[in-house]
């Protein structure tokens, strides 16, 4: 009999031993100073950084095995973060024991040294193993080592390559590196220190075209190209998955934008090897519509059950709110119509928010004509008053109003470019000033004020200094005569509002008509 027990005793014992390793890897990207609640069309009261910490914290009660990341853009969206530099988010996220970000496009918005005082309020590593100074100089480290429950997890980070032309203002001469040979050439030293490679990725998922003017690598070609990466955690195109990608071999997850969804990858690990895993995202606090009850108030049901705010980091996160908040909900017009903004609209073609602010260009600057990029425009403008802060919602960048001389044969160049870029692209074109037609990828009938182009006149133009400096591709601006008037261009826009008092209704006609 005791020999039998001493049997089933090795037995048990060698099967708890043998038994799988649980690692719980939680992610986010593209939250966008997110941090705290807010609504949406027939949703409202979602995400916010409390609600994701009570979700985390929940886990780690009953497996200390969690890895938690950021796959880059965390900066630039919402005016309480953008006052303060993201320092609200960066703060949250350190308490929220985020273990390292990857590098995104937005986190070049500002000056690198603001990046660098952001990663000190953080406390945890920001990630970029191809970004390089002017001298070859890496400012970030490229990867860490996490031991998690014995397993070793490397975390390489990697940034667009589209950040070169999407954010070259604070650049200072840095360069990103081609990825998929950055990351060749990490593999080897990773594999002999980790059992676990995992690829942070700020890169987006999908799509052939390659526009701006470089090459850049999705997060679908590089687990494509390159073997022997276990894991491929992505931003950048705010592509909300139903479930994992498996290319390759690789692992590859992204959970949408503004902390909608919190990416929940579970992986056992056998003998350093993945040997099953499951994927979701999980809503946070999202909402079914369904439609108004006998009095006309909206009814809504949770899609999966209400999520508590985690106590420690709402105080966190409401502190921060409060600071400056007075100003901004100033009211400073009305409209009595929505003024549309949508991410699909603006970068598709024109809307009557996308012509007001191109106009507000021309009223503050007296230009003949306004340029202002569809990715720049970052939210709608909803019918009633207009505060300080909705205009900064649309317009968060801090972008300054540059004004350029240019002949008709330069302005030409310009739509030549713009004509090329499909629907969906930040650097759609919305136009203050000129109409014209787009005929098989070219630009026809150009009219500035209602006379056609006169290709040896110089004109007055007028754009935000992200594309007068180069920026979403538009490099044939960059270096021309001009001058930054120093104006922000949401101040601009505040102004204008300010002088047409009450919208009533504003100019819709297209002035960008695509031919099909």
């Amino acid at each position: 009999m005791k020999k039998l027990f001493i049997v089933l005793l090795v037995i048990l014992t060698v099967a708890v031993f043998a038994a799988p390793k649980h690692l719980v890897i939680f992610h986010m990207n593209d939250t966008h100073g997110h941090v705290w609640p807010y609504s949406e069309y027939h949703n409202p009261d979602i995400g916010g950084f409390a609600r994701i910490a009570t979700l985390v914290n929940a886990e780690k009660e009953v497996n200390p095995n969690v890895l938690f990341l950021h796959a880059g853009d965390a900066n630039t969206g919402v005016p309480e973060s953008d006052q303060l530099d993201a320092i609200p988010d960066f703060v949250t996220m350190h308490y929220m024991g985020v273990d390292a970000m990857a590098l995104g496009n937005h986190e070049f918005d500002n000056p690198i040294e603001t990046t660098l005082m952001q990663q000190r309020y953080a406390g945890f590593p920001f990630l970029s193993a191809n970004f390089v100074t002017k001298d070859g100089r890496q400012l970030f480290k490229p990867y860490i080592i996490k031991n998690v429950g014995g397993v070793k997890v490397a975390i390489l980070g990697v940034t667009t390559e589209q950040t070169q032309v999407l954010e070259p203002i604070h650049l200072k001469g840095g360069k990103f590196l081609n990825v998929e040979e950055t990351v060749k050439k990490y593999l080897p030293e990773l594999k002999k220190k980790a059992d676990i490679i995992v690829v942070l990725g700020h890169l987006g998922f999908g799509g052939e075209y390659q526009p701006l003017g470089v090459e850049y690598t999705t997060s679908d070609q590089l687990a494509k190209d390159v073997k022997g990466i276990d894991i491929i955690i992505d931003g950048h195109s705010h592509t909300l998955m139903d479930k994992a990608a498996n290319i390759n071999k690789t692992i590859v997850v992204q959970s949408g934008e503004w902390g909608k969804y919190l990416g929940r990858l579970d992986l056992w690990v056998e003998n350093g090897k993945i040997v099953d895993y499951e994927w979701a995202p999980i809503p946070i606090n999202m909402k079914k519509y369904l439609g108004k009850d006998a009095n006309g108030k909206a009814q809504y049901e949770f899609v999966t059950e209400p999520i508590p705010e985690d106590p420690f980091i709402k105080m966190i996160a409401d502190y921060y709110y409060t600071l400056g908040a007075e100003e901004l909900n100033k009211v400073i017009g009305e409209t009595k119509i929505l003024l549309d903004g949508e991410r699909a609209h603006v970068r598709s073609g024109d809307t009557n928010l996308g012509h007001l602010i191109t106009d507000a260009i021309m009223w503050k600057t007296g230009a003949d004509v306004a340029l202002q990029n569809g990715g720049g425009i970052r939210a709608s403008i909803q019918p009633g008053p207009i505060t300080y802060r909705d205009i900064l919602t649309v317009l968060p960048f801090g972008n300054t109003t540059y004004v350029i001389e240019m002949t008709g044969a330069d302005l030409m160049k310009v739509l030549d470019y713009a004509a090329k870029i499909p629907a969906g692209k930040g650097a759609w074109l919305h136009v203050g000033g000129m109409t014209y037609k787009i005929k098989d990828g070219k630009p026809v009938d150009v009219m500035v004020n209602g006379k056609p182009i006169d290709l040896k006149a110089t004109y007055k133009v007028a754009a935000n200094n992200y594309i007068a400096g180069g920026g979403d591709g538009y490099k044939m601006l960059k270096g021309l005569k001009g001058y930054d008037t120093g104006f922000v261009l949401a101040d601009v826009v505040k102004e204008y509002i300010q002088k047409l008092g009450t919208i009533e209704n504003y100019d819709n006609e297209t002035r960008v008509v695509v031919e099909k």
